[in-house]
């Protein structure tokens, strides 16, 4: 008996450990990230309201000095007000409860303001609620009434942003007013702000991209915005007009993009962050999703070689831009090497629920693996070619029931080796020397294999160029470009050159992908290097 009782326990022992491996391991289409990558960020549970917000602060120097208070009272949000400061660190902390766990005495914060003053003074109030002071010049406004975790005016998270240009881009989030927390900082550019969210997480719908009646679709393709903590510093500055702050003017210029240009879709090509000046990449990363987000404007990201030598792993970036509205990134298959190995499918005009037009994007990774044998830039590996030769081959069979021809692009940050060979026609500026991997995994072969008519990198930010890729009959059959670099916190040197970004028009109808540049200044008003790259859904050496 005793026998049988321990069979049957391996038994379904087994049986449990199948049934995960089913669940977990077999459906790899989408990555399923770790909880551990979330724990930089507020907590967004379902019915937790914020009580009570206060900062604790302590000496790096003395041992005995410590920066957290009671966790069974306290949650302690993991940024370091302080960032870089070699003496002192400081943490803002919130108590909260669940709505049902509310008693009598409890009172709920439902506001919160920055400064020195009392903001009761000459404001006028509920008896039941007053404004309470706490450390580094904060006031909170709370009410011993019963406030449900849905309430316009509760407060249900906490959040802090860095640099007098942070912004905030997530729905029901907003800046506190009027300023920065009051604490003495390592510098202004950093200086902390506090964010807060009302209510419940609000839904994010995500948007369906699709042809306009016209017929066409447009892009706009940004690379290397190279983004900080605060407003960074201009690199290389075209023109020079003196003092350059580098995400203004970087925000700037994409803003007049969006502005001029009006794309129905925005590609982010990799270094949205620049690692080594964003102590908190959360906040460089949210300038751009904010501004996109206040254009309407859809978008994918990749990620660059910079993006992780901040705060912030690849892996806490996806899950930050899939929270995101208007964010078409996601993680991609967990299957494979790299994150962010995904596709995008833009929906026939009207109702049509056939896919006109795929967008692929691929994670290059960042640094060689091998420098001994091959220095330099890491390569796509051999399971994210399988992975986009299988998936591109199961959408042919769908797409074969869209009336037109159906057409491919893809966007990737490092460029391919094929990117440097000489000889070939080149449209557009090539001005230094190309930063591909020096080993060959042959992405290139995949891409034209599977009908791929155009790929578009970044990373080399003062190449600019189109190339065309030719069989051995000299037919064309991809062309491989660059967006140019936009950023100002990037480098941008070599004789002048202005910040750039490339645009892609397709015409569904024509089976047409038409392109050009835009620049940061001077001829502005001006395409640059406009040439067809597609037409009738073939390959063409381009014309304007």
């Amino acid at each position: 008996m005793a026998r049988r009782i321990v069979r049957t326990g391996l038994q379904l022992g087994l049986l449990v450990t199948a049934v995960f491996f089913i669940v977990f391991f077999l459906d790899s289409r989408y990555r399923v990230l770790p909880q551990s990558i979330h724990s930089h960020l507020p907590l967004h549970h379902e019915g937790l309201i914020i009580t009570d917000i206060t900062i604790k602060s302590c000496s790096k120097l003395n041992p005995l000095s410590k920066c957290k208070l009671d966790p069974e009272i306290w949650h302690r949000i993991e940024k370091d007000v302080f960032i870089k400061n070699r003496w002192s660190e400081a943490y803002v902390h919130v108590q909260r409860k669940r709505e049902e766990e509310l008693g009598e005495n409890d009172k709920v914060v439902i506001d919160v303001k920055i400064g020195k003053l009392d903001p009761a003074i000459g404001e006028k109030s509920q008896a039941n609620e007053r404004w309470e002071s706490r450390p580094a010049g904060i006031w909170l406004k709370r009410s011993s009434k019963r406030h449900a975790s849905d309430s316009k005016r509760t407060v249900t998270a906490v959040d802090i942003l860095f640099g007098a240009d942070a912004a905030e881009p997530r729905p029901g989030w907003e800046m506190v007013k009027p300023g920065a927390l009051l604490v003495s900082n390592s510098g202004d550019e950093w200086e902390p702000h506090l964010s807060i969210r009302r209510g419940s997480p609000a839904k994010i719908e995500k948007p369906v991209p699709r042809i306009n009646k016209d017929g066409k679709f447009k892009i706009l393709q940004l690379s290397d915005l190279h983004l900080s903590t605060g407003v960074g510093k201009c690199r290389d500055p075209e023109p020079n007009s003196g003092h350059c702050e580098a995400d203004p003017r970087t925000l700037e210029f994409v803003a007049k993009l969006l502005d001029n240009e009006k794309p129905d879709f925005v590609v982010l090509s990799g270094d949205q962050v620049n690692g080594d000046t964003a102590p908190d990449g959360q906040t460089a990363l949210f300038k751009i999703a904010a501004l996109l987000s206040e254009h309407k404007t859809p978008y994918a990201a990749i990620f660059g070689n910079h993006d992780d030598e901040g705060s912030l792993s690849r892996a806490a970036q996806i899950s930050l831009y899939e929270s995101l509205p208007y964010s078409l990134a996601t993680a991609g298959p967990n299957s494979i090497a790299g994150i962010g190995n995904y596709y995008v499918e833009v929906l026939a005009h009207g109702n049509n629920k056939h896919s006109a037009l795929t967008l692929w994007f691929l994670d290059t990774h960042s640094y060689s693996p091998d420098e001994k044998h091959f220095t330099g830039y890491d390569w796509l590996k051999d399971d994210q070619i399988k992975w986009f030769n299988d998936e591109a081959t199961r959408l042919k069979d769908l797409h074969k029931n869209y009336a037109k021809i159906h057409l491919d692009m893809a966007f990737l940050h490092i460029p391919l080796p094929e990117y440097g060979i000489r000889g070939q026609k080149v449209v557009g500026n090539w001005k230094e020397g190309i930063t591909a991997p020096k080993f060959n995994s042959h992405f290139k072969d995949a891409l034209v294999k599977q009908g791929i008519r155009t790929v578009s990198a970044g990373h080399d930010h003062v190449n600019d160029y189109c190339a065309l890729s030719v069989t051995e009959r000299e037919e064309p059959e991809l062309w491989m470009c660059y967006a140019g670099g936009a950023g100002f916190g990037g480098y941008g040197g070599y004789n002048g050159y202005v910040r750039r970004a490339r645009v892609w028009e397709v015409d569904a109808e024509q089976a047409r992908i038409v392109t050009w540049k835009r620049v940061e200044s001077g001829e502005v008003d001006k395409r640059i290097d406009e040439q067809i790259v597609v037409d009738g859904g073939r390959v063409v050496e381009g014309g304007s």
